[in-house]
């Protein structure tokens, strides 16, 4: 049976009297990974979107706002389906929520084709940044090769020379060594492409310790970063060979599976729990407050894509079928962010700062990603030269 969440954004919609349907609610359509290993992303992303409404009274930028939200079960052609449906019997003309870059694939064309505006709250691929960008497609988040390359620039600035590097082979996987060796001033002692379903590492970590690197750089997002981690703890690896990742690699959520294990490990970021800005003072405590769970950064960018949604719908006063009037609002990313500075690049994707974490133990004994220092200052992506809009 398919999954569908209808959250009714508009708390007046719920009451009586004239007033309470003054407007009829935007319909958003949330296409997101709600099960598997892979779950948890698409939960925080669905439940940062859902804490600005809630903030906001069920609204967007002051207006009234229907969240549908259907897990794709990270299959594209499930993601495919829904998103057709969703254009078809449900007339959409918003959409958000992707996690995984095989499903984005497959759903952002036809989205974009017919009419309508995605704006993703996580996956970039390299493909849509740049000769395959589209006028109705904005990356709230970042392009997916970004976060890898911060990575690469952390390992740089640590003074590793030998990498051995690792990521599932489909297109987030292949974007993140892209990136990382972008980046990366030292030489490749070994690459590795995994599955994407894959739970046994041991082949792999055989091949890690035969390569004897300076440095592992690896990308497996959700349950498959915490299954990489613990057996690269359990193979000894993990106090001789030092770690430099990603954001997607560790989270709180990892943070909390793994303990101590995780202890040391260096992390290329574009937001942090303790970044000094008024949004993100907002966001945080209001994130612990309604839902009691880890906070990552998949619930930081459904919050900022939310954010950024209702600063075009506040100007174009929820029009969403005046699309050239949602691209021109959407564009000026008329927002206060919770990473701090924020804005498009000719391609519709970020231009932001990324930052080198590092977990520590926290003043409770439990480990704690802490900022270290900024690495990269208003970066693009590679590709943004290659879209003509």
């Amino acid at each position: 049976m398919r999954r569908r969440d209808i959250l009714l954004g508009s708390a007046a919609a719920l009451a009586t009297g004239t007033r309470a349907f003054a407007q009829t609610p935007v319909t958003i359509g949330m296409v997101t990974t709600l099960s598997g290993p892979g779950g948890y992303l698409g939960q925080d992303i669905r439940d940062g979107f859902k804490l600005v409404m809630d903030m906001e009274g069920g609204k967007l930028g002051g207006v009234p706002v229907q969240l549908v939200v259907e897990d794709d079960a990270l299959k594209p052609g499930q993601g495919k389906q829904i998103a057709d449906r969703l254009l078809k019997n449900d007339k959409v003309k918003l959409f958000t929520g992707i996690v995984f870059s095989n499903v984005a694939g497959a759903v952002v064309p036809d989205v974009v084709d017919a009419g309508a505006i995605y704006v993703s709250p996580n996956a970039g691929p390299s493909n849509l940044a740049g000769k395959e960008c589209h006028k109705n497609y904005f990356v709230a988040s970042w392009q997916n090769d970004n976060i890898h390359e911060a990575a690469g620039q952390a390992a740089t600035n640590l003074g590793y020379k030998r990498a051995f590097i690792l990521a599932p082979n489909y297109q987030a996987g292949k974007d993140s060594l892209a990136g990382f060796r972008r980046f990366f001033k030292g030489d490749i002692a070994g690459e590795i492409f995994t599955r994407l379903d894959q739970t046994d590492f041991a082949a792999e970590m055989a091949q890690i310790r035969a390569a004897n690197p300076d440095v592992v750089f690896q990308f497996h997002p959700g349950g498959l970063g915490i299954a990489f981690l613990r057996q690269y703890q359990q193979a000894g690896l993990l106090g001789k060979i030092p770690m430099v990742v990603s954001e997607a690699s560790i989270d709180n959520v990892i943070l909390a599976a793994l303990g101590d294990a995780a202890l040391g490990i260096y992390v290329g970021s574009h937001w942090n729990t303790d970044f000094d800005n008024a949004a993100n003072k907002a966001f945080v405590p209001a994130w612990q407050k309604a839902y009691g769970r880890p906070i990552t950064t998949y619930s930081q960018q459904g919050y900022d894509t939310a954010l950024l949604i209702a600063s075009a719908l506040k100007a174009t006063g929820g029009k969403v079928n005046d699309t050239a009037a949602m691209r021109a609002a959407l564009a000026k990313a008329d927002f206060q962010s919770t990473r701090g500075a924020f804005k498009f690049g000719l391609n519709q994707h970020p231009i932001q700062d990324w930052y080198m974490l590092k977990v520590e133990k926290g003043d409770d004994g439990k480990p704690v990603l802490r900022t270290v220092q900024k690495i990269l200052t208003n970066h693009t992506d590679a590709y943004a030269a290659q879209c003509k809009l």
